[in-house]
């Protein structure tokens, strides 16, 4: 019987599961099984196990094995569509100017290679200047209230431009962290970045880390845009695309 086991044997039984077995089926059996599954031990093995823990970390030690744990099984990308592979899908608040938004296969005329194979498009703004955005709703991507007014994990923001080879563009991001009430409780925006005309055409990667930034934020608004310097008909400005936002640990 389950009951007879020793609690250590227990807890590596319980360990062996899904952690959404765990949070939403065995913590409601017992009041042994709750306080296994609430407590360090059985979360700082599960870490272990998956190579997120050292194998001599110490269950007493200052980390919250269930919180690190969950941290890294949910981390992915919240941004959808980030390379238009679905055309303008996901994508709100788009300003179109000159010609609009287009997205093309890379690399593209005049440009270079992504770094990943993985990515095989990207968005390429006009003579005009061009912008979208996406809202990510923390709560309904799993996210809950107590986490990020608490833990405060970190909110990792990735964007990668470039221009082509022939043709100057601008480039911006902006990112905001958002109350309930859309409030902005904190932001990150770039300068406007210029790449000259007979560039490279080379991509480059801006990233930015929020941390320790206080209890409320329930969204993530992210925003970039361009538009080239030649100012030429078609799609000549800035070059997007890999776009991300990660909660991590």
């Amino acid at each position: 019987m389950m009951e007879s086991l020793p609690e250590h044997l227990l807890v590596r039984i319980l360990a062996s599961l899904p952690m959404s077995d765990l949070v939403l089926v065995c913590r409601l059996v017992c009041s042994q099984w709750k306080n296994l599954i609430d407590g360090g031990a059985l979360w700082l093995l599960k870490c272990q196990q998956e190579g997120l823990a050292a194998s001599d970390a110490k269950e007493e030690g200052s980390e919250n094995w269930q919180t690190l744990y969950f941290l890294n099984k949910r981390k992915r990308n919240l941004l959808k569509n980030t390379s238009g592979e679905e055309g303008l899908e996901h994508w709100v608040d788009v300003q179109d100017g000159g010609d609009g938004w287009k997205t093309e296969d890379l690399p593209g005329d005049f440009g270079k290679e992504f770094p990943s194979d993985e990515v095989h498009k990207y968005f390429v703004s006009s003579f005009d200047w061009c912008s979208k955005a996406q809202v990510i709703d923390l709560r309904a991507e799993g996210y809950w209230e107590e986490l990020m007014d608490t833990v405060q994990p970190k909110i990792v923001v990735k964007d990668w431009y470039a221009a082509r080879c022939d043709a100057g563009c601008l480039y911006n991001l902006k990112v905001q962290l958002l109350s309930e009430s859309e409030e902005v409780l904190a932001e990150f925006a770039s300068e406007t970045i210029a790449v000259p005309q007979d560039n490279e055409g080379e991509w480059t990667e801006i990233t930015h880390t929020f941390a320790d930034y206080g209890p409320g934020v329930r969204f993530v608004k992210f925003e970039h845009g361009g538009q080239d310097t030649v100012f030429w008909k078609g799609w000549y400005g800035a070059r997007v695309t890999h776009s991300s936002v990660t909660v991590e640990p």
